[in-house]
């Protein structure tokens, strides 16, 4: 291993000591270690096969409910952890990308005193897709107690001219470390290129009814990873819904469907 490699598997290991509960700053930088490129690297455990053979398959655990694939942080981790069957060194970054879409993470040196680290899946397609691009967790997700009806009002109307939109939803999101902020959920008949061009002119010209200072962020209700997404899915209903626009409604009220018609 080259002497650039060497330094980032010591970071990896630097940070995963320096990981405590509550303390998201260093978990975060423990992300930024493991997504460092090829340098930051991980042994993974395999159960079965070697390195590169078509039967290779790595071992396996489970947490609260969730799958994690075992691994150490160095070559002496490995030797201290007592394994004796094969591993294979992957980068952060590429193990990443081959375990969440299965909804797997990883868990560091199990073998050590308090039993190691785990980084869940949906951390993993972070440092897949890029840690600056989505929020740290875990979120504190809501229904959002901001009152704002003017932006709704002229997004409710700019959705309606676009034929893309199938419906909108809406969340407040707290990520563990920044600042908390709005989320739209866009709900599209496609996702081409030309809908997309179309769904952003639309929230470019309702973004100017939000009040100065508040963030305003989208994600596609089509994105079955994204953790907004799923919380959408579950706890909200549209704010618009094309397919139920102009449908008379028996009372007002934010996210509750018409009554039954009566029979005659």
């Amino acid at each position: 291993m080259s002497a650039s490699g060497t330094a980032a598997t010591g970071q990896v290991e630097h940070m995963l000591r320096q990981v405590a509960p509550g303390r998201y700053d260093a978990y975060e930088a423990l992300l930024q270690a493991l997504a460092d490129g090829s340098a930051g690297q991980v042994w993974m455990l395999l159960w079965h096969g070697r390195a590169g053979s078509p039967d290779a398959q790595y071992g396996n655990m489970e947490v609260d409910g969730l799958g994690y694939a075992p691994c150490v942080t160095s070559a002496q981790e490995l030797s201290v952890s007592g394994w004796n069957r094969a591993h294979e060194v992957v980068s952060g970054r590429d193990i990443a990308r081959a375990l969440y879409p299965e909804r797997w993470g990883i868990w560091l040196n199990p073998h050590a005193p308090g039993g190691g680290v785990g980084i869940p899946w949906l951390d993993l397609r972070r440092i897949a897709t890029g840690l600056d691009r989505m929020p740290a967790g875990p979120l504190r997700l809501s229904e959002p107690a901001v009152e704002i009806p003017q932006f709704y009002a002229l997004l409710t109307q700019n959705a309606h001219r676009t034929p893309a939109v199938r419906s909108l939803r809406r969340a407040w999101v707290h990520p563990a470390l920044g600042a908390p902020y709005l989320t739209i959920g866009l709900d599209l008949y496609d996702t081409g290129p030309a809908s997309v061009d179309a769904v952003r002119a639309m929230m470019q010209q309702s973004i100017g009814a939000v009040p100065e200072g508040l963030p305003v962020s989208t994600v596609a209700m089509s994105d079955e990873y994204d953790p907004v997404t799923m919380w959408l899915r579950a706890n909200s209903r549209p704010f618009y819904d094309r397919e139920a626009h102009g449908a008379p409604q028996a009372a007002p009220g934010y996210g509750y469907p018409p009554a039954a018609p009566r029979a005659y």
